[in-house]
């Protein structure tokens, strides 16, 4: 392709609008704009399969810009691309309530993502082609390749240092996801220094152990040279792509090439200098009907690749009906799960991560198309779904992922499948690595998107695999996240409730810690549980008085330890109520009526019961109540032993109560 002035000049609008948003705004980072320019309006006029009249139309292919720091370059293209970004909201950039953010958000249109934390763009973009073969598998026919898109993103030397990178990297390699393309901006240069400081790696030959098509384009400003990468990575069929574009940070500024020039806006008569340099003789904010021209193409070709897709859309949902419906459904959050859909048998015994396999069979049968792993855990968590040998290049509809030990990775990937659509999916290990997976997980939180985490082995239960493997302060931990849904469930019962409810709702992640150690089935209860779950708290147990004496709080595994205390309180002329708490953040929520019927005020002598840290128990048992915890860390040994040790009996616990309360 030959590539002419008007081109050029298109590649300048997007670095001065990018440092014109960065110095009107006293903040930002104009160094990788002014280098990664090129390579963005490439992807943008020749290869990314996008409408900017319709930002969200399913078949689009997907753009992450994982060095979040660069979202002027960015916010600069959509405009440039007749996205629903004015002049007046790239004025504003990183103003407060603004829609150009200082990194990249979900709900701007042409963000496919939320970046900023260095790595998880690029963990989220394998999520992303992951999701692509799986639903392609599972829908395209013949002549009708109704989901057939690709996943570009860029990243940064500081991307490809976070062990994210390694751990994805890694498994998009073994998947040989080829509908990936990765573009490396090698400046050789990070925030506080040359680049040489802080890495010697080869990216080439790193990518290439991993099993990746590698390129290599030595001048990030030679659009021919790009180009011609580009199309030899979308022509690849075995393999992902990962281009290596040598750049020039901060290319034509006064300090281009220096780390200075990575994260401090250009003054006014810097920006005059680089302008120059460049060739861009226009004013600040100012881009002529010429530029805008250039990249109006970008619309025109968009708008008859939908109209394109709608047509295969429209003979698709003449010839397969069922099939289509199943699709949009899923797309569309229309599919959900019912009663009879989770009808499984129940003993009077078992641990909720056994309940939880029988769900993961019960709902693959169901109208949602689900799916997903764990961190090569499966068969401890129970989190594995029987008869099926795993998704892969060669079986991409199997619902099986074997994500190995990534967790970091898995938990990215989990939000990059999700925020795809049209599957539920969950990652899972055991709950004391939810650690390693946090960084994910509080995206995921942020975006507000419905990705799931199933964790097992929940508490000191797990026994003599000691305090490295027993979860304390997780809990509480998450709890404290904004917008994460955290389940720790009772029982078989709770469990299958919390589960309903975490698959039909679709406006923040959920978390389940379950139990290693099999449970009692509270039947007794079942009228209670399945009419309480939904509101995160519930009285469990009733006292026999009409105001009872106190109240005993507990979740999880302490749920039947509280009922146990609670007749042995009874026979002491004790009468409180149980009450179980299986989710913090449903039952906070509630009305103050509801949660005044559930805790009345007046009933003070409240004690809560849980298998981990204490510290967020407060706000339900107050000044006067006590809360049975731990505290420290945990240790090796029998698990019931260790369970006595740490003060979790039922005779202890009721004495505690009476000696606290007398």
């Amino acid at each position: 392709m030959k590539f002419t002035q008007k081109d050029q000049d298109a590649v300048n609008a997007i670095r001065a609008l990018s440092v014109d948003m960065i110095t009107n705004a006293h903040s930002g980072h104009p160094g990788f704009p002014l280098d990664a320019a090129p390579m963005m309006y490439l992807l943008y006029k020749n290869h990314l399969k996008v409408n900017p009249k319709d930002p969200y139309w399913i078949n689009r292919d997907r753009f992450i810009l994982s060095p979040g720091h660069g979202s002027s370059m960015l916010y600069a293209t959509l405009h440039l691309a007749g996205y629903d970004i004015s002049m007046h909201d790239l004025r504003d950039f990183r103003k407060l309530g603004s829609k150009t953010p200082g990194h990249p958000e979900l709900g701007i249109p042409g963000v496919d993502a939320a970046t900023g934390p260095l790595g998880q763009g690029f963990g989220m973009s394998v999520g992303m082609a992951m999701a692509e073969k799986h639903l392609s598998s599972l829908y395209n026919k013949e002549h009708c390749p109704i989901i057939n898109n690709k996943v570009y993103t860029i990243v940064s030397d500081g991307d490809l240092m976070e062990g994210i990178s390694h751990e994805s990297a890694s498994l998009a390699g073994h998947l040989k996801l080829n509908n990936l393309v990765v573009l490396f901006d090698s400046n050789n240069v990070t925030l506080d220094s040359s680049a040489s400081k802080e890495l010697s790696d080869n990216a080439g030959e790193r990518f290439e152990a991993y099993g990746w098509n590698y390129l290599r384009v030595d001048d990030g400003n030679n659009l021919d040279e790009l180009e011609n990468a580009l199309q030899v990575a979308d022509d690849e069929e075995n393999r992902p792509t990962f281009i290596e574009v040598k750049t020039v940070l901060g290319y034509g500024s006064p300090h281009a090439n220096q780390h200075t020039v990575h994260g401090n806006p250009l003054t006014t008569d810097e920006v005059k200098e680089t302008k120059e340099k460049l060739g861009w003789s226009h004013g600040p904010f100012e881009i002529p009907d010429n530029i805008y021209s250039t990249f109006s193409t970008i619309v025109k070709d968009g708008s008859r690749e939908e109209s394109n897709w709608k047509s295969v859309v429209a003979e698709y949902k003449n010839n397969y009906p069922v099939l289509s419906k199943r699709l949009f459904d899923n797309f569309e959050n229309k599919a959900k799960v019912n009663d009879s859909d989770l009808n499984i048998e129940i003993t009077d015994n078992e641990a909720t991560r056994a309940t939880m396999h029988k769900l993961l069979q019960a709902t693959k049968k169901s109208s949602l198309e689900f799916w997903g792993g764990s961190a090569d855990l499966s068969s401890s968590n129970k989190t594995y779904f029987e008869n099926d040998d795993g998704f892969s290049d060669e079986t991409p509809s199997n619902l099986n992922i074997f994500y190995g030990v990534r967790e970091f990775a898995q938990a990215a990937a989990v939000n990059g499948i999700t925020l795809y659509g049209g599957t539920k999916t969950f990652g899972s290990t055991f709950f004391v690595f939810s650690d390693y997976m946090r960084g994910a997980m509080r995206l995921a939180a942020l975006q507000k998107i419905p990705s799931m985490f199933i964790f097992s082995h929940d508490s000191v239960a797990l026994g003599q695999d000691g305090p490295t493997h027993q979860p304390i302060e997780q809990l509480d931990s998450l709890r404290a996240m904004p917008d994460m849904l955290v389940f720790r469930p009772a029982d078989a019962l709770e469990m299958v409730a919390s589960w309903k409810f975490a698959l039909n709702q679709n406006d923040r992640p959920v978390t389940f810690a379950l139990s290693r150690q099999s449970l009692p089935t509270l039947r007794k209860y079942s009228d209670n549980i399945f009419k309480g779950v939904e509101k995160g708290g519930y009285i469990l147990s009733c006292s026999q008085k009409d105001i009872s004496d106190g109240i005993i709080l507990a979740t999880g595994s302490e749920v039947s330890l509280a009922l146990d205390v609670q007749e042995i309180l009874l026979k002491k002329n004790i009468d409180v109520s149980v009450v179980s708490i299986p989710s913090f953040e449903l039952f906070n929520e509630q009305s103050n009526e509801y949660k005044e019927s559930v805790l009345p005020s007046e009933v003070v002598n409240r004690m809560s019961i849980e298998m981990g840290s204490t510290q967020s128990w407060g706000q339900y048992t107050g000044l006067n109540g006590i809360n049975i915890g731990i505290n420290h860390f945990g240790a090796s040994g029998d698990a019931d032993l260790i369970m006595k040790d740490l003060g979790f009996d039922k005779n202890k616990i009721a004495q505690k109560y009476v000696e606290h309360f007398e």
